[in-house]
C-alpha cells in the first residue's frame, strides 16, 4: 500500500513587495525523498523552505501534513534568546533521556555544546541549529545551505550522516559534490515556476539546458508565427476587414502571449583583465615557521608558486589557512622562514570577511568611494579595467538593479555581496589574485562562470575554499592543513588530494583502514567496474562505518553504568534500542563496502 505524502503543498501563491513569488505551485515531498532544491539567488527558495517548515503563509493554498509527521528546518538565524549555551538551545526539543544525541552529532559538526550564546559566532549559531535539527531526527528534515561554514571534513561527516538516515530530506547548497552524493529528485525553482525531475543534482544542468533550449525554440516560432501574421495583417486586412477579425484577434493573442513570457535573468558580466606580466616565479617560501601562543600553523613549510600556478588550501576550520595566505604575500611575518616575492607583482585580494566593503556605505559608494576605481571629476564613473563606465551599468554587469545602486550593502544578501566584492575586484588588473572563501553564498550559475573566468585568467591563483567541487575544477596543487603545524602539498584537486592522502584515524577500524588505504592509492580505473553512483558510495562507507563505530563506543559507554536502568529506565530503553540499531546499520555497511570493493 501507497504511503502518504510527508508533506503536499497545492496551488500555493505567494507575492512579496507587489512581485509574484510563486503562482498556482503544486508540490509533495513522499516518504524516503532525498530532493536538491535549485534555482538562482533571489529565485524562491529559501522563501519555498519556509512555506514547507509553516513559517510563511501563503496568500492562497493549502499546505498539508498528515497528523503525526514531524517536519524539523533548520533555521539560518536561530533565535538562541533565553539559552545559556548553544547546547542548550540544541537540546531544547529533546526530553532528558535523548540529550545525548547532540553530543553525538556535536563531535562530528564540530560543534562545542557548551559554547556560551552571548560569544557564539554566526556560524556556530547555525552549527548548533544543524545539531538541533539532526538530534530531533523529524521524518521530513529542510535543510538550506547546511555546509556554510563548515570545513571539509565536519561537510564529509554531515554527507555520511544524511546519506543513512531514513528521513526524508530537502536541500538547499551551491556545493555541487554534496548535492550529487546525496540527492535521488531535483526541484527547480526558475521565474517562479517549479519543476520536478526523479533524478539527483547529477546531470541537473544538462536538464536544464535541454529546457531554455526547448523554450528558445518555442519563443522562436512563436517570434516567426507573429512576424507572418503582422505582415499578412499590414497587406491584406483593408480588403477583408469584416470577415478576418477573428484571425486579428489571433494576432492579438499571440502577442500578449509573447509579452507574458518572462525570459531568464542573465548571468553575471564578470571579466578579469592580467596586469602586466609577472615573473616566471611568483612567490618562493622556505622553512616558515609560525605559531600563536601553544597554537602551531606551519612548521618548515616550503612552496614554490610559479606564474600561472592555481593552489588551493585546504584543512578544518582554525588551522591557519587564511594566516599562511597573508604570510605568503607578505601582510604576516613568518616566526621563522623567508618568503620572496617575484617581480612586476599586481595583487587583488578577496577577502571572507569582505572588510572592503562598508557595510553603511551604498553600493554606488562602495565602488566610486574606493581609490583605484575613481574617476577624476565624475561622481557617476568608475573606472573599469582602464576604461570609465557608468555606476549604474557597470553594477547591471553583475545583475544588481539600478534600485539597488543607492541601498546600503548591509541589505544585501550574503551572495549579493560576494558579487559586489568581485566587481571591486574585477575592475582592477592584477597578476595574483588571493581567493579566501569566494564561493561562500553564491548560486550554481555564478559558480560556473567564477571558474570560467579562472580558467582564462593569466596569472596567478591563491585559493581557500570549502567547496571539494570548485577547488577540483580550478586547482592545479593542493596544500593540505592538519592544525599541527604540517603542511603538505599535492598535485591537483580536492579528487586528487583525497585519493593520495594517509588514511585518518577515524575513517574506520584497523582491518577497514587497511583495506581503505589499498582502494585510495590505486588509480581512478580501480572502480572502472562499478557505476558512478556505486564509486561514490563506496568512498563515503568508510567515513559512514568509522561514524557507527564512534556512536556504538558512546552507545556502549553510556550502557556500562550499572544503575542506569533502575535511574532512568527510559534513557536505557532508548539507548539500547540505539545500540541495536546502529550494529544493525555497521554490519549492513560492512557487508556493502565489501561486495562494492570486490565488484571493483
Amino acid at each position: 500500500m501507497a504511503r502518504a505524502p510527508l508533506l503536499q503543498l497545492s496551488s500555493i501563491s505567494l507575492t512579496f513587495g507587489g512581485n509574484p513569488v510563486f503562482d498556482g505551485l503544486d508540490m509533495v515531498v513522499q516518504p524516503g525523498d532525498r530532493v536538491a532544491l535549485v534555482g538562482r539567488n533571489g529565485s524562491g527558495k529559501s522563501t519555498l523552505m519556509k512555506v514547507m517548515a509553516g513559517l510563511v503563509e501563503p496568500d492562497q493554498g493549502n499546505r498539508v501534513i498528515p497528523p503525526g509527521v514531524s517536519v524539523g528546518y533548520m533555521e539560518q538565524d536561530p533565535d538562541l534568546s533565553g539559552f545559556a549555551t548553544l547546547g542548550d538551545y540544541a537540546a531544547s526539543g529533546l526530553s532528558e533521556s535523548e540529550a545525548y544525541r547532540v553530543e553525538m552529532v556535536a563531535e562530528g559538526l564540530k560543534f562545542r555544546p557548551e559554547t556560551p550564546v552571548a560569544t557564539a559566532s554566526g556560524g556556530e549559531r547555525r552549527r548548533a541549529a544543524l545539531a538541533k535539527l539532526l538530534a530531533e531526527a523529524p521524518e521530513l528534515m529542510l535543510l538550506d545551505e547546511p555546509t556554510n561554514h563548515l570545513d571539509i571534513q565536519a561537510i564529509e561527516w554531515l554527507e555520511a550522516e544524511l546519506s543513512t538516515t531514513r528521513a526524508a530530506f530537502v536541500l538547499i547548497s551551491h556545493d555541487r559534490a554534496f548535492l550529487k552524493a546525496l540527492t535521488r529528485a531535483t526541484l527547480w525553482i526558475d521565474r517562479g515556476e517549479v519543476r520536478r525531475r526523479e533524478s539527483g543534482f547529477d546531470g541537473f544542468e544538462e536538464w536544464r539546458e535541454t529546457v531554455w533550449a526547448e523554450e528558445d525554440e518555442a519563443r522562436h516560432k512563436l517570434e516567426r508565427k507573429i512576424k507572418a501574421e503582422g505582415k499578412w495583417a499590414v497587406e491584406g486586412i483593408s480588403a477583408r476587414r469584416k470577415r478576418n477579425q477573428g484571425r486579428v484577434r489571433a494576432l492579438a493573442a499571440l502577442r500578449e502571449e509573447r509579452s507574458s513570457m518572462i525570459r531568464r535573468q542573465g548571468t553575471a558580466a564578470m571579466e578579469l583583465e592580467s596586469g602586466p606580466v609577472s615573473g616566471k616565479r611568483v612567490i618562493e617560501a622556505k622553512g616558515l615557521e609560525k605559531a600563536f601562543g601553544d597554537k602551531q600553523i606551519v612548521t618548515g613549510f616550503d612552496l614554490r608558486v610559479l606564474r600561472g600556478d592555481r593552489v588551493a588550501f585546504v584543512g578544518p576550520n582554525g588551522v591557519g589557512k587564511t594566516t599562511v595566505l597573508k604570510m605568503l604575500v607578505g601582510e604576516v611575518a613568518p616566526d621563522a622562514g623567508t618568503v620572496t616575492l617575484g617581480t612586476n607583482l599586481e595583487i587583488a585580494v578577496f577577502d571572507q570577511t569582505r572588510a572592503q566593503l562598508d557595510p553603511e556605505a551604498s553600493l554606488w559608494d562602495n565602488l566610486t568611494g574606493d581609490p583605484l576605481m575613481r574617476v577624476s571629476g565624475a561622481a557617476d564613473q568608475v573606472m573599469v579595467r582602464g576604461m570609465p563606465r557608468h555606476v549604474v551599468a557597470y553594477l547591471k554587469d553583475f545583475l544588481f538593479d539600478e534600485r539597488q545602486a543607492r541601498a546600503p550593502v548591509k541589505s544585501l544578501s550574503g551572495g549579493e555581496k560576494a558579487r559586489l566584492l568581485l566587481a571591486k575586484l574585477m575592475a582592477k588588473p592584477s597578476n595574483l589574485l588571493i581567493l579566501d572563501e569566494p564561493t561562500n553564498d553564491l548560486d550554481i550559475e555564478t559558480l560556473d562562470l567564477l571558474q570560467e573566468v579562472l580558467g582564462d585568467y593569466d596569472g596567478t591563483v591563491l585559493l581557500v575554499s570549502h567547496d571539494r567541487d570548485f577547488i577540483d575544477r580550478v586547482a592545479t596543487a593542493t596544500v593540505a592543513m592538519d592544525g599541527t603545524g604540517t603542511a603538505v602539498v599535492y598535485p591537483g584537486g580536492w579528487s586528487d588530494y583525497a585519493a593520495q592522502r594517509p588514511v585518518r584515524p577515524e575513517e574506520g577500524s584497523r582491518a577497514m583502514k587497511a583495506e581503505a588505504a589499498k582502494v585510495v592509492v590505486k588509480p581512478a580505473t580501480k572502480a572502472e567496474g562499478l557505476s558512478f553512483p556505486e564509486r561514490k558510495r563506496l568512498e563515503a562507507l568508510p567515513a559512514i562505518i568509522a561514524r557507527l563505530e564512534a556512536e556504538i563506543a558512546k552507545l556502549g559507554e553510556l550502557l556500562a553504568d550499572a544503575e542506569l536502568f533502575t535511574r532512568e529506565p527510559v534513557k536505557f530503553r532508548k539507548a539500547t534500542e540505539a545500540l541495536v540499531e546502529r550494529q544493525g546499520a555497521l554490519a549492513a555497511a560492512e557487508e556493502e563496502w565489501l561486495s562494492l570493493e570486490e565488484r571493483a
